[in-house]
Order: C-alpha cells, then structure tokens, then sequence
C-alpha cells in the first residue's frame, strides 16, 4: 500500500511501515528509543515489533495499565517520572506501541516532557488505525469527563500493520469499525454502503476500507487542522456518544462501554435528531439504526438516567458561548456543524434508541 502523505507526517502500512521506521531511526541520531505499551500490547504485540527492529540505540519498555480508566494525568506523571529516572532528553524519541489511550496518553506525555521530544504512533487496534493515531489530536481523559486535557501536534510518523488486528477480541474491532461507518456517514455515501455490507467483508478488503478511512481522516483535518469548521464533522456521534460514555465511567452500577460502543449508540440518537431538525430521511435514520443494532449490544439506559447524560454535554468540546453545538446530518455525506437542540429532543432521541431494540 502506498503511504499516505500530510504536511507534517507520513501514514505508512504493512510491510513498509517498519522498513520506514528503520530507516528514520538509521537517519536520525537519537540517543534512546523509549517504547510505551500497555499491559496488553507489552504481551501480544511488543515481541513482533522488537523482531523487525533494526537499531542499536538503548532501549526502554514503559508500561501502563490497559484500559480508558486509566488514561489519567496520574498515569502521565507515571510516565513522566519513569522517563525522568530512566535518562529521557529531548533527544530521545518515544513509540507509541497500543490502541487509543496509548496513543493519545503517549502523544501527550511526548510533547510535554522537556517541552517536546519527538514520538511515533504504532496503532494495535482498529479504532486507532482509523482514527485516534491519525490528526495529531493528543490527550487526557479528565475524571470521566473524554478528553480534556491535551494538544493538537503531530508525531513523525503514522505506522499501521494490520497484522496486529489479530490480537483483538471481537468487540473491540467493532469499536473500530463505529468510526469508520461515521467516516461513510459524514463524508462518502458509496463509502458507507460500501461498509455496511458486511457479508462480504474480509481480512483482504478490510486493509483498503482501513486505508480509504486514513483518506477520509487525513482529507478533513487537513482543511482544517484546528476545528475550526471541517474538523467537527469527525465529531458527528460523540457529543451524545462521549457524555454516554462518560457517564458509564463514573457510574458504579454500569459496565463500562468501549469508545465504539458509545458512539454507534451516538450515531443513532444524532441521525434521529437529524432527521427531526434538518429533514434527514427517515428511511437512511432507520438504516443507521438498523446497521448499529446489528453490529452492537444494546444498552439499558433508564430514563432516570437521561438527565445526569444530558448534564454531561456541557463539558463537549465543541461547545462555545454556553450552547451544546452538534454535528447533525443534511444527508449521508453532508454534515452541518453548530447545530442546537433542546433537551426534550435528546429524551425523544432516547427513545428512538430504545426502540431498536424492542421486541
């Protein structure tokens, strides 16, 4: 697969991906390769990655717990000391070896120590092939509150190997692929149905749908690398899917959602107030929620729980002014930004979730 190319970084797949890695490495004069996993790629992935390794610099393995729970400014202080102790400088580069807290967590971590040392991406799992690895948005979860905390910088390079897919339960490439059916949704009405055929998916063409998402990604932040305006279309799903998703974080009695999950559930809800609000129609709201209640469990929200949600889009952040800013739906492809909604909307979007799954 040929790289994919930025202003500031390169996307490169497969077999080429650690072929570019060892040549930057050979070309760059580091003075230690710092490698952060979590204790799950630290088993299933890290041994593959140190056998295509060629570099005598110094190396060292930093762990952290697997888990969004654990993607914490006490976890970067972890991190931060352990680079501390271990002789870390601004010339040492960082690999980020994991899914999306690694990816996020060890981007964040990288450009604030000794304000900035250079790092790379190595996404293990399909959410962060397709998108938390790629845009250069680092960062933090705030208590339960998604995503607080961190900077938009790019690292070197974008190195995805399909291979590690097979490391995954079933679950979790599904969480994966919630984002590359919003990237259909928001961007490519051929891309979506392309999607949701999943009959004849396979491991063959799911490399070309993981590369057609980086496109879609890369295109978008490109235009606009600070939300500004495109940038927010990527959020369609994620003001109603973060603050579920934070809300079953804080909640003792709840399970905790994959980020996947959450935002399919997102995706319904908001298609349906697309549908009340900009005419979006019915017939592709009730595709979306047919695709979604196949693909994901369903989830019990109470109605004693909608409140507590709806109290938690205050903290998007795409808010601005005081008002809760969506990203709705005009038609597949065609996102509007900036879109405000009442709350006896979003109680009405809850039932229409509820519904799916009625028998």
């Amino acid at each position: 697969m040929k790289s994919i190319t930025t202003d500031t970084y390169s996307v490169h797949f497969n077999n080429n991906a650690f072929k570019e890695l060892n040549t930057y490495l050979k070309n760059n004069r580091f003075s230690t390769l710092f490698i952060l996993v979590d204790s799950n790629t630290n088993e299933h992935c890290l041994p593959k990655m140190m056998a295509l390794l060629e570099t005598e610099l110094p190396i060292e393995i930093i762990e952290i717990e697997a888990g969004e729970q654990h993607k914490t400014i006490d976890t970067c202080v972890g991190v931060w000391n352990a680079l501390s102790e271990l002789g870390a400088d601004r010339k040492s580069l960082m690999l980020n070896l994991g899914g999306g807290v690694v990816t996020d967590l060890g981007g964040f971590v990288a450009c604030t120590f000794k304000r900035g040392i250079k790092y790379i991406n190595i996404p293990t799992s399909l959410l962060a092939m397709v998108d938390a690895s790629v845009g250069g948005k680092t960062g933090v979860d705030l208590g339960s509150l998604k995503n607080q905390i961190g900077i938009i910088h790019s690292g070197e390079m974008v190195l995805i190997a399909t291979s590690f897919l097979k490391t995954l339960p079933q679950n979790h490439l599904k969480s994966g692929l919630a984002e590359m059916l919003k990237h259909g949704l928001i961007h490519d009405q051929s891309y979506w149905y392309q999607l949701t055929d999943l009959s004849k998916m396979t491991t063959d063409n799911l490399d070309q749908l993981i590369y057609d998402s980086v496109i879609i990604k890369k295109d978008i932040v490109t235009k606009d690398p600070f939300e500004a305006k495109e940038r927010k279309y990527l959020n369609f799903g994620h003001t109603l899917g973060h603050a579920i998703e934070s809300y079953f974080l804080s909640g003792e009695r709840l399970a905790e959602l994959l980020h996947g999950e959450a935002i399919a559930i997102g995706m319904v809800m908001e298609c349906y107030l697309s549908t009340k609000l900009l005419n979006f129609p019915k017939k592709d709201c009730d595709q979306v929620k047919s695709v979604m209640s196949k693909l994901f469990k369903h989830v019990n929200i109470q109605k004693t729980d909608h409140d507590a949600i709806i109290d938690l889009l205050k903290y998007d952040k795409k808010n601005e002014h005081g008002n809760i800013n969506f990203v709705l739906l005009e038609a597949i492809g065609k996102p509007k930004v900036d879109c405000l909604v009442e709350n006896c909307s979003i109680v009405e979007a809850f039932d229409y979730y509820a519904e799916t799954y009625r028998i």
